[in-house]
């Protein structure tokens, strides 16, 4: 009794096809995640983006009241005044750069749970927000001490760049100013450079475990051949958001100017002045965030399907990935990451290199792939037919026409057959008042020597069947 194998429906497909993915598709499904779980993704961004904001301001204008409140205690106008508002004025401004780097750092928590929910939704997988943290809180410190390494290394080369042009202008102050506007000039490519070599650190450290110098090089290797779209993609996806920002704001900015006219018109500052300024200003700054937060889902996104897509290209990835879907969909439990094997495996190019319009033939011994063993007999006990007779060669009739041209007439009539011995002898008893008269037998002078025409063999020719031999055409109207 045959037994035939159990119906399943086709595996669900996820926010991006499992292949390597072109340009256009990494731009547009950069923004599928968001629509998928827009309640984790921009809820969860919204939280962050919001406590960073209000500790942060309640720190700064905790650190100025403490720092400005000493002025009380001096008179103005003394030179001890001066030095302690001076003073004041850059402890709040220097609090203030350093309490918004460091929530700058917190965005990286958010990056991380939306590439953790991106590489489940690339094989359409939804979880919840504690279970996408559960994978994201083994690493969370690593991503932050990363995130503060960055934001270091750029305050130490800032400084060094600020105090070398300081030195330079008390000597020559155009020559600080053109070097500092070149210098300027020359920071912006290499920050865009510098941005996207790196642009696959977090995702490595988040789905790979890797640490921050194995993720570097990790991202460094992963870039290499891919640097011009996820450029391009990255830049695209920030001019938009940043067109979007001046959208917003330009009309909230019109907005406040307008209601301070018509609130407090004589310029006063009366309460309901000050009421307003502060409604405005609150409302930019909720749109702000609510854009903010979208920015970094989108952008979260995108880097996380550069990274899947590059893999693919250098790993095999979707290979990996396909199999992982065909088996947990068939009923498979206790299935491993897939983001996690394979790490770092270099496939062979995909398809046959065309060499004079045939593959090439693998080495003697080996398969048609690097590394791969050479093919077995078909069959348990049937000799194997051994190596190619071509192994290692150029193909017998590579880049040779597929039709030789026609040969000269000359070259294929076929030659002339010689007499036989009996055709001789017939000729030598014919009587000799026949030779050279104009008429046979009957007297036929159309006919000359018909007896050597019977003699001598005809040519051999070739009929189709069906057809006359006299070579007419019986259904011809004039035959």
């Amino acid at each position: 009794m045959t037994a035939y194998p159990a119906w399943t429906p086709a595996s669900r497909p996820g926010i991006i096809p499992l292949h390597p993915l072109t340009f256009g598709t990494i731009l547009g499904r950069s923004f599928s995640a968001l629509r998928q779980n827009p309640r984790v993704l921009l809820g969860f961004a919204l939280i962050v983006q919001t406590l960073a904001y209000v500790v942060v301001l309640a720190a700064v204008l905790a650190i100025s009241f403490a720092s400005f409140s000493r002025l009380d205690t001096l008179r103005p106008g003394t030179e001890e005044f001066e030095t302690v508002l001076a003073g004041s004025i850059a402890i709040t401004a220097v609090a203030g750069l350093v309490l918004g780097l460091a929530a700058g750092a917190l965005s990286i928590i958010v990056q991380a749970i939306v590439v953790v929910e991106v590489t489940h939704a690339a094989v359409a997988e939804k979880l919840s927000l504690g279970a996408l943290w559960r994978q994201v809180k083994p690493i969370a410190w690593r991503l932050i001490g990363y995130s503060a390494l960055v934001i270091l290394a750029v305050l130490v080369l800032v400084a060094i760049v600020g105090l070398a042009l300081a030195g330079i202008a008390i000597v020559a102050a155009p020559a600080a100013i053109a070097l500092g506007v070149v210098i300027v000039l020359g920071a912006i490519p290499l920050t865009w450079w510098l941005m996207i070599k790196l642009l696959l650190v977090p995702a490595t450290i988040i789905i790979e475990r890797a640490t921050i110098r194995q993720a570097i090089s990790r991202s460094w290797t992963l870039t290499r051949g891919r640097f011009w779209p996820a450029l391009g993609i990255i830049f695209l996806i920030s001019m938009v958001f940043g067109a979007v920002a001046q959208l917003v704001g330009l009309p909230l900015s019109f907005l406040s100017m307008g209601l301070t006219t018509i609130i407090a018109p004589t310029g006063d500052p009366e309460p309901s002045a000050i009421i307003g300024i502060l409604a405005t200003a609150l409302l930019t700054q909720v749109l702000t965030l609510l854009l903010q937060s979208v920015a970094i889902v989108v952008q979260s996104t995108a880097t996380a399907i550069i990274y899947i897509d590059c893999r693919m290209r250098r790993e095999g990835l979707d290979l990996d990935l396909l199999s992982y879907v065909e088996r947990r969909d068939a009923g498979a439990a206790d299935l491993a990451d897939p983001y996690r094997q394979n790490v770092g495996r270099e496939i062979a190019p995909r398809g046959w290199p065309a060499a004079a319009g045939y593959p090439p033939y693998p080495p003697s011994g080996q398969g048609p792939y690097p590394g791969q063993p050479p093919a077995q007999p078909p069959y348990p006990g049937q000799p194997s037919a051994g190596p190619h007779p071509y192994a290692g060669q150029q193909p017998p009739y590579a880049g040779q026409p597929l039709y030789a041209p026609p040969a000269a007439a000359s070259q294929a009539a076929p030659p002339t057959p010689s007499p036989s011995p009996a055709a001789s002898a017939s000729a030598a008893a014919t009587p000799a008042g026949r030779e050279g008269s104009g008429s046979d037998a009957h007297g036929d002078p159309a006919r000359p020597h018909a007896d050597d025409d019977a003699a001598t063999p005809a040519p051999t020719s070739w009929t189709a069947p069906g057809t006359s031999p006299d070579g007419a055409d019986r259904e011809s109207p004039w035959a």
